[in-house]
């Protein structure tokens, strides 16, 4: 685990699943369907039970770089945070949609008054988003979002593999050097 204090605020990187972590929310990849799919939204739906399918079927879906909440049903986290990341082309709006995915799930996680969140690396799967540019968003993002925050939250980002760790890690060192917490 790397850990950085930002303020009153904690950003902690960790390697694992994202179905086990006890914070208050965990931030689910989704699609714009919001249904059930593969990789980390896939896990989600499994760990979480059939309720939460259901669940996501009342809301009916959700646009790009937007967040819709539901419980968490059988998960640790008592609610799930459903973003929709870009599908990646290269185009200068995939940024800019990505961030999006972090700051909402964040001004709802504070809007909420919850004191923990934790997040999957958003569209880096199946939409194809190259992990190091992803990283280099989330993580400037979040950082960005916590030096202006004074809630005492703790944003952690779970990565299932050690190389998208590592990446992460990486990336979040080169933020920490460039300045001050």
């Amino acid at each position: 685990m790397v850990s950085w204090q930002i303020g009153n605020n904690v950003l902690e990187i960790v390697q694992g699943d994202i179905t086990e972590q006890d914070t208050d929310a965990i931030v689910n990849a989704a699609n714009s369907r919001l249904a059930p799919g593969g990789g980390v939204c896939g896990a989600i739906h499994r760990a979480a039970g059939p309720k939460l399918a259901m669940a996501c079927a009342q809301i009916g879906g959700c646009p790009t770089g937007e967040v819709r909440v539901t419980e968490g049903f059988n998960l640790k986290a008592k609610y799930v945070f459903h973003a929709v990341g870009p599908v990646y082309r290269g185009a200068p709006e995939d940024a800019e949609l990505l961030a999006s995915c972090y700051r909402e799930s964040l001004k709802k996680a504070v809007e909420m008054g919850l004191a923990s969140i934790s997040f999957p690396a958003i569209s880096t799967g199946i939409f194809g988003y190259p992990i190091r540019e992803a990283a280099e968003v989330a993580l400037n993002c979040i950082a960005e979002f916590l030096r202006t925050c004074s809630a005492g939250l703790k944003v952690r980002m779970v990565l299932f593999s050690k190389p998208d760790f590592e990446v992460h890690r990486e990336v979040l060192h080169h933020l920490m050097s460039g300045r001050e917490g």
